[in-house]
């Protein structure tokens, strides 16, 4: 008798523990609203924020998986740049920024067009992805690099384009873009 009333009382707490471990998951993994872009500052502060046909988009986490990598950039050769930025916040669909910058030679204008090299890409997916952006020789925009610090690793600036659909659907405009990002 005596283990037969243990084996309730475990087996009701293990339920309590299971649906309280699901509450706690599901506020955790919830997208959160976005109200404001972050500022556009020069001090290596890990900020990326923009306007995607005027909804605001910043990189987000998403709750279960915290250590993903939302924001990164790196170098690569000939004075070149990779930002990444992810937002995981609505898994499983996600939504991603890659801006790559070739020759920068300090801060100034950068055209993201089909001929200088520079581009503008951003993916929404569903594990694979369901729409693919891309600027190009058509659908163009610029970067406007305001810091760029090689001793302490800094890139800031903003970021504006239009880029055409790589499935054939509507072209996306992008607007009031903005990164300050430690650079690898």
């Amino acid at each position: 008798m005596f283990s037969m009333i243990c084996a309730n009382l475990i087996k009701n707490s293990m339920k309590k523990l299971v649906a309280f471990t699901l509450i706690v998951f599901l506020m955790a993994s919830c997208k959160k609203t976005i109200t404001e872009l972050p500022d556009a500052t020069g001090n290596g502060s890990e900020t990326f924020g923009a306007s995607v046909n005027g909804k605001l988009w910043t990189p987000q986490k998403f709750g279960i998986v915290p250590s993903a990598q939302i924001l990164e950039a790196r170098y690569e050769p000939g004075n070149s740049v990779v930002i990444n930025a992810r937002n995981f916040a609505s898994s499983p669909k996600e939504s991603e920024f890659e801006i790559r910058l070739k020759n920068i030679t300090g801060p100034g204008v950068y055209a993201l067009d089909g001929d200088s090299g520079n581009s503008a890409y951003y993916v929404e997916r569903t594990i694979t992805p369901t729409d693919e952006w891309k600027t190009n020789a058509q659908y163009t925009g610029t970067v406007t690099i305001t810091v760029n610090d090689v001793t302490n690793k800094i890139l800031a600036g903003t970021f504006q384009f239009q880029a055409a659909s790589l499935y054939g659907r509507e072209p996306i405009t992008v607007t009031d873009g903005r990164f300050d990002v430690k650079v690898q």
